[in-house]
């Protein structure tokens, strides 16, 4: 069975950072794009990063550039988030995805095929 498996999440101050981890199962890791989505209440879940695991390319929201980094470790099928000076509006459930697609469109959640559970981020004043 395919299994996406998100966490690190909790309760932070703005300013403060946490490392969020996607563990993977079920499929070939290094052949897919592992997406790093979130959703705040009442918004539309948007795409926050990608690593293509075939190239290591990455990608970022602009509202999170030089704040989050996303990795890959192909050796433990994980893939982490950064994420440093975090903001109010950083707060969200935060998904992990996977695609075999990977382009420009990376932050499409239609062009993803799998999904894990996600996992809370708060940030506090």
């Amino acid at each position: 069975d395919v299994q996406l498996q998100a966490s690190g999440g909790g309760l932070v101050q703005a300013g403060g950072f946490l490392r969020l981890s996607c563990a993977a199962s079920g499929f070939t890791f290094a052949d897919y794009a592992i997406g790093w989505f979130r959703q705040a209440p009442g918004k539309e879940r948007e795409g926050v990063s990608c690593i293509n695991n075939d190239d290591g390319i990455t990608n970022y929201a602009d509202s999170v550039k030089g704040r989050f980094t996303i990795s890959s470790d192909n050796a433990k099928n994980t893939v982490y988030l950064q994420m440093n000076n975090l903001k109010l509006e950083d707060t969200a459930v935060y998904f992990c995805a996977a695609t075999l697609w990977y382009g420009y469109r990376w932050y499409a959640t239609h062009m993803y095929d799998y999904w894990g559970p996600g996992t809370q981020v708060t940030v506090s004043s």
